[in-house]
């Protein structure tokens, strides 16, 4: 007996089955009314199958009434499409079903953006009709692959002898990192629980608890501003620790799990990437810093920036001769091949430098060797030619320049770097370039609060432990801290924990905290150590940001079912939204309005 709904998938039918009586299922993707004969393009999730049925045929009437993303069951009898109809770009091109039966299971009323085609659509139609939107071919594919990458994520840690655990979800509320979405305790009047920014306590206690190896593909919240790379909301990162473990041991272990994902889905769809060697590049942040502009390299970029503050001491180009005699720096950036470039090239970047905030890019052009642009003037031929020769520079290799305080000018030299790539089309776009970050500073001076601070995770072990922090400047003290980094967008951020509760109080110490505020704020945590913690370390690279590189997508939200737009608000669901005066009292809630009746905030919890 036949299945009520089909026999085969969309995808399926092959010339091998011509003659066979078959039944599919799916959505009307396209319909083309020739008079005498009307063609459907009939989709599921596995793919489209042409049907066909012509005016004498028992379903016609059916056929030619179907709107567009309609869903019908069709049974017919497979047929061998004549050669000149063969479409090569379909799997089941070869065949089309002659209708003998049809039954609408749905028929669709008018659609607020088509299925079918590429076209654009502004994406808040798109989000608010996003079953509509997963529908279309690219994203349906974008999360299949997020899926496919999941699993493989899973097999290759479990193989790497991790065990997978499920952390809570409702948490305490963090001091720390971003804003909290918070969760109000109906039992617990006036108090809140917090969704967790990231298990990180919990997967050092589980290291303290005496597992080895753990990971999670865990969702995290933040109440933080969206971009690119970065969705409101959730997010999904493969969380990971390991026991009695050095940096080193930690790269080990996750380097073949993200070089092995990246080699599987590399040709997705048939883009045919490259994925850097193992081992991973391993590039000081210092040297980051000045050789890249970023501590979030693209090395897909070939441009090197270059400290050439030196070559203007005592230079007959004040302003930069000015700068170094007040101890800042000078950083040039070059500029390969520009000597067809006209004069509007430069100026164009000087324009933009100034747009972005900046004082401007000075430059220097060259043409077969001749040199132009006033910094070249004023410096001098011979003393730019020897600037040019040190960069190891062309004769037809312009240079931009970035000066001033050396952070600022750093990073206005690496965002000159990636523009020059990108207009240069120095970039490869088929390749994945994986580095490691390492050595990130403990502390740095806070210029506003006039004061020694922590420069990124106060939790990690500085290196040489307790002597460095009683012995050296802190400002020179570095840290067992590394990021992750593949084609300029930071994966992840990971250290070797700082398990010792006499080194954290004396890393707080530095940092202006007495001892009891880190009993206070994380009490937890110390106490926990106090028990007896191994060294312990690990990471959590990002999974949505890892699919939207492999998919080849510019915005996060492309890999994500069903993402928030930019104001944070989930348009299909229509969240947030409020709620009844019942559900408020039960939690002892008391919300003011102002404004529209639907902005609502909490202002304090109210015991009833």
């Amino acid at each position: 007996m036949m299945h009520a709904y089909r026999t085969h998938n969309c995808a399926a039918l092959r010339p091998e089955q011509v003659g066979e009586e078959v039944r599919v299922s799916g959505w009307v993707h396209k319909k083309r009314d020739h008079g005498d004969l009307v063609f459907i393009d009939l989709r599921d999730h596995y793919g489209i199958t042409q049907i066909v049925t012509d005016v004498s045929g028992p379903v016609f009437k059916v056929i030619e009434g179907l709107k567009s993303e309609s869903v019908v069951t069709i049974t017919g009898k497979v047929t061998a499409r004549a050669p000149e109809a063969v479409n090569p770009n379909l799997p089941t091109g070869g065949i089309e079903v002659r209708a003998t039966a049809a039954t609408v299971q749905s028929m669709a009323g008018e659609l607020p953006m088509p299925v079918a085609g590429e076209a654009e659509y502004p994406e808040d139609i798109r989000l608010r009709y996003r079953y509509l939107d997963l529908r279309r071919e690219r994203l349906h594919a974008n999360i299949m692959l997020r899926s496919k990458v999941i699993t493989s994520l899973r097999n290759r840690m479990n193989d790497q002898g991790f065990t997978e655990f499920q952390t809570p979800i409702l948490t305490a509320s963090s001091p720390e990192g971003a804003r909290d979405y918070l969760v109000p305790s109906r039992v617990h009047p006036g108090k809140f629980y917090a969704l967790p920014q990231a298990p990180q306590m919990f997967k050092q206690l589980l290291m303290v608890a005496g597992f080895d190896r753990y990971f999670q593909i865990a969702p995290c919240f933040r109440d933080e501003d969206a971009r690119a790379d970065r969705s409101p909301g959730e997010f999904y990162q493969l969380d990971f620790e390991m026991s009695f473990v050095t940096q080193d041991d930690v790269f080990n272990a996750i380097e073949p799990v993200l070089h092995g994902v990246f080699e599987e889905f590399a040709d997705w769809q048939g883009k045919g990437r490259q994925v850097s060697a193992l081992p991973f590049k391993r590039i000081p942040y210092r040297e980051s810093m000045l050789k890249y502009g970023s501590d979030k390299p693209d090395l897909r970029n070939p441009i090197l920036i270059h400290d050439v503050g030196h070559h203007f001491v005592d230079s007959g180009f004040g302003l930069f001769a000015g700068i170094v005699a007040g101890g800042d720096v000078v950083r040039a950036i070059p500029a390969p091949n520009t000597a067809e470039k006209s004069r509007k090239f430069f100026t164009d970047m000087n324009d933009w430098a100034r747009a972005e905030g900046h004082a401007g890019l000075g430059y220097i052009t060259q043409k077969n060797g001749e040199l132009g642009g006033p910094i070249a003037k004023n410096h001098g031929e011979e003393a730019t030619r020897k600037l040019i020769a040190e960069m190891g520079l062309g004769p037809n290799d312009g240079i931009f320049f970035a000066a001033g305080k050396e952070l600022p000018a750093a990073k206005l030299a690496g965002a000159a770097r990636a523009r020059i790539g990108a207009d240069l089309g120095l970039i490869d776009e088929n390749r994945f370039e994986f580095c490691w970050i390492v050595d990130f500073p403990m502390f740095e001076y806070d210029e506003d609060a006039k004061k020694v601070d922590f420069s990124h995770n106060p939790f990690s072990m500085p290196q040489g432990e307790m002597d460095a922090l009683e012995n050296k400047d802190p400002l020179d003290i570095l840290a067992y801290q590394y990021d992750i980094v593949c084609n300029g967008v930071e994966l992840s951020s990971g250290a070797i924990r700082n398990h010792r509760p006499e080194i954290m109080y004396k890393a707080f110490e530095i940092a202006g905290y007495t001892q009891a505020d880190v009993d206070t704020n994380f009490a937890g945590m110390i106490n926990a150590f106090k028990v007896g913690a191994p060294p312990h370390g690990g990471s959590a690279p990002g999974i949505d940001r890892m699919v939207m590189l492999l998919a080849g997508e510019p915005n996060i939200r492309e890999v994500v079912l069903f993402p928030m737009n930019q104001k944070a608000e989930d348009l299909m669901m229509g969240a947030p939204s409020p709620v009844s005066p019942r559900q408020l009292k039960e939690l002892n809630i008391r919300l003011t309005v102002d404004g529209p009746k639907d902005a609502t905030k909490v202002v304090a919890p109210t015991a009833g």
